[in-house]
């Protein structure tokens, strides 16, 4: 669940949204050309699993140790084979911004694949020859969500000497004004629809109108920041 959405989201329209993004993502990547398809994930699957997904359970640690152990174990999976990491806070992502570059006539030269989020983040990472130790390198004690995120992990990708590949820059879901531009960008997902049906624009109204009254000084309830799992998924 992103905590950042509630408020004005309930904890149950969160956790609606955060299913609804990670259902459509899976569904991009099952159309994106792929040996084996691996499914990270911090719980247990649900309804929303698409077949040909292979579930891996989420190791305990950081996000920097999660996303390094999901590298590790995809290598060890399927050696010498490339290997991709999307994050699901991007359900407008679209399987041909992937297929295109990823395919095999067009992959040659690329040892990484970058994928930049506009909060300064990133959302896709993939790498040519993929190893635990290689993506320790890359990703172990990298700051995370924070605005330099993505810039600290080119810079690991360059002091590699990789050449990168990189992708679009996307949006990804933090925010109920973030979740809006989103479903905006795709209109016809599931995600889209799932926020439609919720009808945020009073709660939202609300929010707004307690922040300007915490700023004047009036007083609002203060809202404790809930830290929960990060699921990702690796294609191969």
């Amino acid at each position: 669940m992103k905590t950042r959405l509630t408020p004005p989201c309930t904890p149950e329209q969160a956790a609606a949204l955060a299913e609804a993004a990670l259902a459509d993502t899976l569904a991009t990547l099952g159309r994106v050309p792929a040996g084996r398809r691996l499914l990270v994930l911090d719980g247990e699957a649900g309804s929303w699993l698409p077949p040909g997904w292979q579930v891996v359970p989420q190791r305990g640690g950081g996000l920097d140790v999660r996303l390094a152990a999901a590298f590790t174990h995809a290598a060890e999976a399927t050696p010498e084979a490339p290997a991709l990491l999307v994050g699901m806070d991007t359900p407008q992502v679209d399987a041909a911004l992937l297929a295109e570059p990823l395919s095999p006539a067009r992959r040659g030269g690329a040892d990484a694949w970058y994928g930049p989020a506009a909060d300064g983040g990133f959302w896709a990472l993939g790498l040519a020859r993929p190893t635990g130790e290689l993506a320790r390198r890359l990703l172990l004690g990298l700051p995370m969500s924070t605005p330099e995120t993505g810039r600290a992990l080119l810079d690991r990708l360059t002091a590699e000497r990789l050449a990168v590949h990189h992708l679009p820059v996307l949006t990804d879901v933090d925010t109920v004004a973030d979740a809006r531009l989103v479903a905006a960008e795709a209109p016809h997902s599931g995600f889209a629809a799932r926020l439609r049906a919720m009808r945020l624009a009073d709660a939202v109204e609300a929010h707004d109108a307690v922040e300007a009254a915490d700023a004047l000084g009036t007083g609002g309830p203060e809202q404790a920041d809930d830290a929960r799992g990060t699921t990702s998924e690796v294609t191969r």
